[in-house]
């Protein structure tokens, strides 16, 4: 099984609004099977879906969701220490009224996340979980790779972690948490090679002593983590979660802005670690600024079905007269949050990634 579809109703960027359902759908068509819905909805694929648009549309929010409502799913022995959504964005945040949209406060706030045949909704109005007894015992395996680095501060950070109020939401302390598991003792032959490839980028392996991180070169120098260079931590980072048996079939990973800090000639060497994770069962959800870290994963993949591209943007003047008749203007905002899908990037529109490209294209001829 894997995460089908997320549904979002008045919570931070997302209002009710009208969705396209047609993956193909160019900008501005009304086809057969759009309809109007009570909220923002997302279908996805099995495979890697990529989440691209403007800051401000909710593509981190998104995978937050996704990743809490991962984490209800498996069995706790105190379901009372389970985070809440709130955890995975400020450790500080308690009030869930923070998150919802600030003229909709009074509305139904929810957000809902489908598996299989399996629902599991968390709704901010009533501050309860729906289905909580069918969605627990699930055990979605999930692992959360935040953009800001982590692992150079992994120095007592737990200990302190637990002691204190840390300025830190949960999915950086638990990178930390991942990261510092014991070392499986069997590794499949397709994540050795992900291994060696990441390996011979970093010029050497991860390893975790007293709490810190190190690189051990292959001339035998032993690095402290936070001297690396950011993009080589990212990888090294990568390179022990699988090495802890963490991305393996089954697993859901979310990674946001996986192309921070990391030199473009890299972005194929991610894009194939990818690919072949999600050819080993890995469902991947990524959010992404980059056009080119894009399309590598567009262009390198084995079929069409494996990458799934999903555009958030805010209200189009272009798409609103489109569907002036079905939906009135009144109700269609230009700062309420819009996607569309589909298996081809030049088939989003508006797509400002793409934008942005071909605005620096257009400066480079010019000049």
């Amino acid at each position: 099984m894997a995460i089908e579809s997320i549904d979002i109703l008045n919570i931070m960027v997302f209002r009710r609004q009208w969705r396209k359902n047609n993956g193909d759908c160019k900008q501005g068509e009304i086809k057969e099977g759009d309809k109007l819905s009570d909220g923002f909805h997302l279908d996805f694929c099995n495979g890697i879906n990529v989440l691209i648009g403007e800051n401000g549309t909710g593509k981190t929010t998104i995978l937050k969701m996704i990743y809490a409502a991962a984490q209800w799913s498996n069995e706790k022995t105190d379901p009372g220490k389970t985070k809440k959504l709130t955890d995975f964005f400020s450790h500080n945040l308690k009030d869930t009224g923070k998150l919802k949209t600030a003229d909709k406060k009074e509305d139904y706030c929810y957000y809902k996340v489908s598996y299989g045949k399996h629902i599991f909704a968390d709704s901010l109005s009533h501050k309860a979980i729906f289905n909580y007894d069918d969605w627990l015992g699930l055990n979605i395996q999930s692992v959360f790779i935040p953009s800001a680095e982590m692992l150079s501060h992994s120095k007592g950070f737990l200990a302190m972690n637990q002691k204190y109020s840390m300025p830190f939401d949960g999915t950086q302390v638990d990178i930390i948490v991942n990261a510092s598991l014991p070392e499986t003792r069997e590794i499949t032959e397709s994540c050795k090679t992900v291994l060696n490839e990441i390996s011979n980028v970093i010029d050497g392996t991860v390893i975790q002593e007293d709490d810190v991180f190190y690189v051990i070169k292959n001339d035998g120098r032993k690095i402290d983590f936070s001297l690396e260079a950011e993009g080589f931590r990212k990888l090294g980072l990568l390179w022990k979660l699988i090495r802890n048996g963490l991305l393996e079939q089954g697993t859901v990973l979310l990674w946001d802005e996986p192309e921070a800090n990391l030199n473009p000639e890299l972005y194929p060497l991610v894009a194939n670690i990818l690919l072949e994770l999600q050819k080993n069962g890995v469902q991947i959800f990524i959010a992404t600024h980059s056009y080119n870290f894009a399309k590598y994963l567009e262009i390198r993949r084995f079929k069409k079905e494996q990458v799934m591209f999903h555009n958030l943007y805010k209200g189009n003047s272009d798409i609103r007269d489109s569907i002036s008749s079905v939906f009135p203007k009144e109700n269609n905002r230009k700062d309420e949050v819009y996607s569309i899908s589909a298996y081809k990037m030049e088939d989003l529109g508006p797509n400002h990634i793409m934008m942005a490209d071909h605005q620096l294209l257009d400066e480079v001829y010019n000049m």
